[in-house]
């Protein structure tokens, strides 16, 4: 994204505020509201509370920001196309390391999305956003960025009684199904008749070592077609947001966005939005903080919470498993990293970790790699 006749400075991941995600706020944070969002998770200009943990910025040159100053709307352009008008522009200073402690709770350079944040812009622009047009990527994957507009026409269109979201950046394994498979059996329990599934994975930014939007979609299409998941009550959508690799702080973010998309619960999990930390290798945040501070943000409250159960590989069921830690003998935990190990290596799993198919497609992934 740059500023019409700029100098084509570029916006990592942020493209995403077009799809509608952040909505009831009409445009990029003002210098208020960046703050609000660092200190106490919530904004609202019309008054009411708005979870909103992070903020939504539009770091400028300060090229671009002597050259704009005084204007009342500018054009945001794509590709040579003009996609949005910014009207009444604040610019403001871009407090760099400050919004890095308060958003990830380290200003450590090597963290990838803080590294982005210190390469990026000296200053800030908010202001009201008007929407021209919807963005179009013409990558083959455009059917699956609904809005949550969109979304919501769907679930009534599928007569859904209850909507239950899962937010992954990562192939789909059985371990993640069976948290899926057990939560819609537990909302029919509770006598729902129609619940559906979105499953949403994330389609902004993310590190180079995570497996491309692509190829992921391609994954989550095997694991439909093996029937790990049932295609009659799931949607699949892209999300359009970047990875942060913020902790609870970006769990909020994830919740509150499918809350916005007509979810009313949320599948969290263990170190939700979390990462090594780049120089010790141990969790960057405690990994049941995600799942804690969903239950105490403001903002959240047409939306439930369903408690991540840990699954691993239950190596005499053969099968993903919830663990059962008077058997922890029985349980193999295969990581992500081990997962993406054995894909690149040409190795297959343990029966019943992968859908054959979904695996065979992490594989090709890998193999391209090997061609370019």
């Amino acid at each position: 994204m740059a500023l019409e006749g700029g100098t084509g400075w570029r916006v990592v991941g942020e493209d995403w505020k077009h799809s509608g995600v952040p909505s009831p706020v009409p445009g990029f944070s003002s210098a208020g509201e960046a703050g609000v969002s660092h200190r106490l998770q919530s904004s609202g200009r019309s008054g009411g509370v708005i979870n909103l943990s992070v903020p939504v910025v539009l770091p400028l040159s300060t090229a671009d920001k002597e050259r704009l100053d005084g204007v009342t709307a500018m054009a945001l352009v794509y590709q040579g196309k003009r996609v949005a008008i910014l009207r009444n522009p604040e610019f403001y200073e871009h407090r760099k390391e400050e919004r890095c402690a308060r958003q990830w709770g380290t200003t450590c350079k090597d963290h990838p999305y803080i590294k982005m944040v210190m390469e990026s812009g000296d200053w800030l622009v908010g202001g009201d956003l008007q929407v021209l047009d919807k963005i179009y990527w013409h990558d083959d994957l455009d059917q699956y960025r609904l809005t949550p507009t969109e979304l919501k026409q769907k679930f009534k269109e599928m007569n859904a009684d209850a909507v239950f979201a899962f937010q992954l950046r990562n192939p789909v394994h059985n371990g993640h199904a069976l948290l899926m498979q057990d939560t819609h059996k537990r909302l029919l329990e509770r006598g729902y008749r129609r619940p559906v599934l979105l499953l949403h994975p994330l389609g902004g930014w993310t590190k180079d070592d995570d497996v491309p939007l692509p190829w992921r979609m391609k994954q989550h299409a095997a694991v439909l077609e093996e029937g790990v998941l049932n295609p009659d009550s799931t949607i699949v959508a892209i999300f359009p947001s970047p990875m942060m690799y913020a902790g609870p702080t970006e769990v909020q973010w994830h919740c509150r966005s499918r809350m916005v998309a007509g979810a009313n619960f949320y599948i969290v999990g263990r170190d939700p939005a979390g990462m090594p930390h780049p120089d010790t290798g141990k969790d960057l945040y405690e990994p049941t903080h995600g799942a804690k501070v969903l239950t105490m943000a403001p903002g959240l409250i047409t939306l439930e919470i369903v408690p991540f159960k840990v699954a691993a590989y239950n190596k005499v069921k053969r099968a993903m498993d919830f663990y059962d830690p008077k058997n922890k003998q029985d349980y193999d935990f295969i990581s992500g990293t081990r997962m993406r190990k054995m894909a690149r290596e040409g190795e297959n799993p343990p029966d019943g970790f992968m859908a054959p198919k979904a695996w065979a497609v992490l594989k090709d992934y890998y193999k391209s790699l090997e061609k370019d």
